[in-house]
């Protein structure tokens, strides 16, 4: 296995963190039960903690700088940079509730929901759901769903007072995973949630069968594809998402793949003047 190491800089010096011969200590499939700890510089350490690790943010605290009249700024600035620990308790405090939830086997969903959940934390399928995706799915299902049931209506007001706040009339729950963890697959799970509920029952204000998907790209838009149905490297077969008596309900789904662009004013200037006969075409400033 190859060995963990940290350094950080600052100036002209470099400090290493411990090197940790075998850093993974926790199956991809299962919810973490240990974590390396860090020290009070923010450095790993070889010291393990028998729980999962707690959601933090490291928020930079750039180091001041003194010189005549303004602030010296260099290259190397971002050697400079400190970090400030902050504890997420709302995001523990969810991960907490969605355990419990998962614990007694996914109690107050619909017979759809319940299906899919338990085909996803099936341990004997073949290809196997990683905790992360499997953890992110159940936590839109749980907010959706069951937490309003189980007295637990609080999640769904904090999110609410949030999005009050920053998002100015448009709802939004973000799922923030590691680079790597297979958010693409997370989507085909969410859609497939929705849309195998919607068609199973039409009138639920809760589901949906039409997606929009918005990407910052033309490359990420065309990777998309997978999450569509029809297309033949779809990932509801490839992951083994779906089982295959629902595939049916699940070709249902309306799904719009497009970029930022598209939403992009686009302000139109006089048209040229054609020859004599011609028509004129408008032209894009």
């Amino acid at each position: 296995m190859p060995a963990l190491a940290e350094a950080i800089g600052g100036g002209d010096t470099v400090v290493m963190s411990t090197v940790i011969e075998n850093p993974i200590i926790n199956s991809p499939y299962a919810e973490p039960k240990r974590h390396w700890q860090f020290d009070e510089q923010g450095l790993i350490t070889d010291e393990l903690a028998a729980t999962r690790r707690p959601s933090e943010s490291w928020i930079p605290v750039p180091a001041p700088r003194k010189g005549r009249g303004k602030a010296i700024q260099t290259e190397l600035d971002i050697l400079d940079v400190a970090e400030r620990r902050r504890r997420n308790e709302q995001v523990d405090q969810i991960r907490e509730r969605v355990d419990i939830w998962r614990q007694r086997g996914y109690p107050n969903v619909t017979p759809t929901t319940r299906r899919l959940l338990e085909y996803w934390s099936d341990e004997e399928r073949e290809n196997r759901v990683l905790f992360c995706q499997r953890e992110a799915a159940e936590t839109a299902i749980f907010i959706a769903e069951a937490a309003p049931k189980q007295g637990d209506e609080w999640v769904r007001n904090a999110l609410a007072e949030q999005n009050l706040d920053h998002n100015d009339g448009l709802p939004r729950v973000a799922f923030k995973m590691a680079t790597g963890a297979g958010k693409t697959v997370v989507m085909a799970m969410l859609i497939a949630w929705q849309t195998l509920n919607k068609v199973a029952s039409p009138q639920d204000a809760r589901f949906t069968r039409r997606f929009l998907l918005v990407t910052p790209g033309v490359t990420i838009r065309d990777r998309l594809r997978v999450l569509l149905p029809a297309d033949e490297e779809n990932y509801y077969k490839q992951r083994d998402l779906v089982p295959a008596d629902l595939w049916g309900p699940l070709r249902q789904a309306e799904i719009v793949i497009t970029n930022f662009h598209s939403f992009l004013l686009r302000v139109f200037c006089a048209p040229r003047r054609k020859a004599r006969g011609s028509r004129p075409a408008p032209s894009f400033c």
